[in-house]
């Protein structure tokens, strides 16, 4: 019974830990496009690449916080591999992103 209930739970919970990302995702991308027709299809602006890489690395956050949820689900060691595989994935994606924002923040 309370297993049943944990699982509804959690699983909604991942719903919408990733819905939240991809919102964030998806505003910040028509955010950053609309700056960028706005400057006129200049590329040279940094600023709108260096929002949208922070909006890209929050967005993850809210998709790793959904895949560390989904541990708490998860019944078989299959399973697990694959979450864990997805986690390491994000994390480096997570990682990359961070680096990206700092070099580009000191150019």
């Amino acid at each position: 019974m309370f297993e049943e209930i944990l699982t509804t739970v959690v699983t909604y919970l991942i719903h919408i830990l990733e819905c939240m990302g991809i919102l964030v995702i998806t505003i910040g991308a028509v955010k950053a496009f609309a700056l960028y027709l706005k400057s006129g299809f200049h590329s040279d602006h940094h600023d709108i690449k260096l929002d949208f890489a922070r909006t890209l690395a929050f967005a993850l956050e809210f998709k790793l916080g959904g895949e560390i949820l989904r541990t708490v689900i998860t019944k078989t060691f299959n399973e697990m591999y694959v979450l864990a595989a997805i986690i390491v994935l994000r994390a480096i994606l997570t990682f990359v992103i961070h680096y990206e924002i700092k070099f580009d923040s000191q150019n």
